[in-house]
């Protein structure tokens, strides 16, 4: 099933509209999530079919609602992408540990991000 609904979950205005530009000019429907406590109810209200997930946020962090949206058997199945200016590799398998299906770092490449939600679907 291709991927349409994507949830972008980060505290940045400008990096929220960055990716739902980007997003949204390709032809996705895309909703936004200011942390991981908004992220959650959302995810509740209107399943998405990926998640963007940003690590550095207020209240938890991307690592902890990954994890929390991973355990859940309402929603393991929705893969997410850490979009994120961690870098480091630590951060990276870190990430995936906790369920992520893929690691982006920013600035985010749009050409990237594509082909990697394009893998997923």
């Amino acid at each position: 099933m291709a991927i349409q609904k994507i949830l972008i979950v980060d505290d940045s205005p400008t990096e929220r509209y960055f990716l739902t530009d980007i997003l949204v000019k390709k032809g996705f429907s895309v909703s936004t999530a200011e942390n991981g406590e908004e992220a959650l109810l959302k995810i509740k209200a209107d399943k998405p079919q990926l998640i963007l997930m940003d690590i550095v946020m207020p209240g938890q962090n991307g690592f902890q609602i990954t994890r929390a949206i991973t355990r859940d058997p309402e929603t393991q199945d929705v893969p997410i992408i850490i979009c994120t200016s961690k870098g480091q590799e630590t951060d990276r398998i870190w990430g995936l540990r906790q369920g992520a299906r893929d690691y982006i770092v920013k600035p985010v490449d749009p050409a990237e991000l594509l082909s990697k939600i394009a893998a997923l679907g």
